[in-house]
């Protein structure tokens, strides 16, 4: 037995107390933390790779149906995958004709919800009242490096198949005044006050640019609004004033300013046609708007001049290449205040009465959504018809 320092000087007949070792265990708490949080990761991954969900993700909408018990013998109402919006997954019964029926729909994202009570007249009731108004169709959508353009299919233009509808028999009896009010997609609130406060005859024009422009223009659709896209094109004083990215400008060769153009046609989907948006330079340069002019018209697209370029090109431009074309009168709110704007809309007014058709511009300012709608309640008092865009144009063009 070997005997230590202390056991040596330790007194007879006590016992050196001895210092106990710790149990350590051989990994740290950070250690294991790590290996714990490694094993959740490698689980949520296999759960995410493995599970069969291919709407993963997506934003889900559920639609609640109420309604009475059915009588012994009625059908189920299939579901329609086809229509836009929320779909109805789970069969239900079809209603007596005449029933009442409250459709509860539930903002997959939000969680907003939303009751309409519809009368029970079929199945495709419950999906045009859930679905948008309008629907893009897939047959005139192109391909690009962008994304998808218009395109010209089966003779059918995108002109033709996205112009609001238009009692276009009363029209050509009677003056008729289009208004456009422009500038929209920037701005979310601005916007769907327009959408929501002006009637669905006014015609909106919306930019390229905002965060999601296409959800915007959709919405706008769903009210029943024809849509123009308005194209970003080189000012006077560019760069100094910057209509903004993938500006076309007279600068560039025609390849280049077609490859900006095809990027302002992918932003959204749905428009009847295009609108400059500034380009007081560009629209006034004939070997930089032949281009655009003519890939338009291929295109099936209307062309609206803002009327800003007194010496603009695109009117000649257009007709040479059979493209529905208007070029606007006034601008409406130029003097944004309720003296101007009135006497604005009051010369639009005695200009259609005089040449059968006026159009108007304006930007979507509260004081001149205020004033327009104000001014178009009495407007058929006054034996003036409010009509979309394209019925002006197409007037205009059979005048």
């Amino acid at each position: 037995m070997v005997e230590t320092a202390d056991d040596l000087s330790t007194p007879l007949g006590q016992r050196t107390a001895r210092a106990k070792r710790r149990y350590r265990l051989p990994f740290t708490g950070t250690q294991a933390l790590a290996v714990v949080l490694g094993l959740f990761l490698v689980a949520y991954a296999g759960f995410a790779i493995f599970n069969d969900n291919p709407l993963g993700g997506e934003p889900i909408a559920h639609i609640a149906l109420r309604q009475a018990t059915p009588a012994v013998g009625e059908k189920p109402v299939a579901t329609h995958p086809g229509a836009a919006g929320p779909a109805v997954k789970s069969a239900t019964p079809q209603a007596a004709a005449g029933e009442q029926k409250t459709v509860t729909i539930i903002d997959g994202s939000s969680g907003a919800r939303h009751d309409v009570t519809i009368s029970s007249d079929g199945p495709d009731k419950v999906a045009a009242e859930a679905a948008p108004a309008m629907m893009v169709d897939p047959r005139l959508l192109e391909k690009s490096r962008y994304g998808m353009i218009p395109v010209v299919a089966d003779g059918l233009k995108p002109f033709t198949a996205y112009a609001a509808e238009a009692d276009r028999a009363r029209a050509a009896k009677m003056p008729v005044v289009a208004i456009v009010v422009g500038g929209l997609g920037v701005g979310a609130a601005k916007t769907t006050e327009a959408i929501m406060k002006l009637p669905a005859a006014v015609t909106l024009a919306f930019t390229p640019y905002g965060s999601d422009p296409a959800k915007l223009a959709e919405r706008a659709r769903a009210q029943r609004h024809e849509i123009l896209l308005q194209v970003p094109m080189e000012p006077f004083d560019y760069p100094d004033n910057d209509p903004g990215p993938q500006t076309l400008l007279t600068t560039l060769g025609a390849e280049q300013n077609i490859d900006r153009l095809y990027w302002h046609l992918s932003r959204f989907q749905g428009y009847a046609g295009i609108a400059n948006f500034m380009g007081a330079r560009f629209v006034v340069t004939d070997a930089a708007m032949q281009p655009i002019i003519r890939e338009a018209a291929k295109r099936g697209l209307g062309f609206l001049d803002d009327g800003l370029a007194p010496r603009s090109v695109a009117a000649t431009l257009a007709t040479s290449q059979g493209m529905p074309f208007v070029k606007a009168d006034f601008t409406i709110d130029a003097v944004p205040t309720l003296a101007e704007i009135d006497r604005a809309l009051a010369k639009l007014e005695n200009l259609a009465k005089e040449r059968g058709t006026a159009v108007g511009v304006a930007s979507a300012l509260p004081i001149s959504i205020e004033r327009i709608s104000v001014w178009i309640k009495a407007l058929e008092s006054h034996g003036i018809m409010l009509v979309p865009l394209t019925t002006a144009m197409l007037k205009s063009k059979s005048s």
